[in-house]
């Protein structure tokens, strides 16, 4: 069976991948993002680098675009988390916090290759739609109704729906700019001059 067919047929998520196992390609798969780019990454070298077969990593997988978005998803959703601070400044702080400097650094040149990849390949961008955009887990939106529901932000605020764009903005805009990486001090002046005053005035 080659690569293209094995990306096609159905999947028997028979696998005894634990857990632990899962967070190490998922993991695994990140670094090669951003070593590599999204061209570049291939099946094989998350075989390889991570000690498992290309025909279990099939099984639980359909292919690149699926554990891309997945691995993507649970980063994501570990970022967000649980974080429920009493107010809406405080859960964005304690988003921007759980993030070192060379962690944000690395983040946003995963997001700028991404930018870049899902026009390029559209398995991609419907992946990322399927297991990110579309359900938001563990999420924004939730941070964002529990505002709503505070009495914080209105209802019908219009910046609401355009809270995703202008995080992500942030990190993509300033090595653009200002030819300097995404920092913390820089995100955390951003949100009380950029997001707040966008949602509560």
């Amino acid at each position: 069976m080659t690569a293209t067919d094995q990306a096609t047929a159905p999947r028997t998520r028979r696998s005894r991948i634990t857990p632990e196992r899962e967070e190490e390609l998922y993991a695994t798969v990140l670094d090669l993002l951003r070593e590599v780019g999204y061209e570049a990454l291939t099946m094989d070298a998350v075989a390889t680098r991570t000690h498992c077969s290309k025909a279990t990593l099939y099984r639980q997988w359909s292919g690149k675009p699926e554990l891309v978005a997945e691995a993507l998803r649970r980063t994501k959703g570990k970022v967000v988390g649980d974080i429920d601070t009493g107010s809406l400044r405080g859960d964005l702080r304690a988003l921007i916090e759980q993030l070192d400097d060379e962690q944000l650094h690395r983040e946003a040149a995963l997001v700028r290759g991404l930018i870049h990849a899902v026009h390029a390949h559209p398995d991609l961008l419907r992946a990322l739609q399927d297991l990110i955009v579309d359900p938001d887990p563990a999420g924004l939106a939730a941070i964002l109704r529990r505002a709503v529901a505070r009495g914080e932000v209105r209802a019908d605020c219009p910046a609401l729906q355009y809270v995703p764009y202008v995080l992500i903005g942030a990190l993509v805009a300033r090595p653009l700019v200002a030819n300097r990486p995404p920092d913390r001090a820089f995100l955390l002046h951003y949100l009380d001059s950029v997001v707040m005053p966008s949602l509560t005035t």
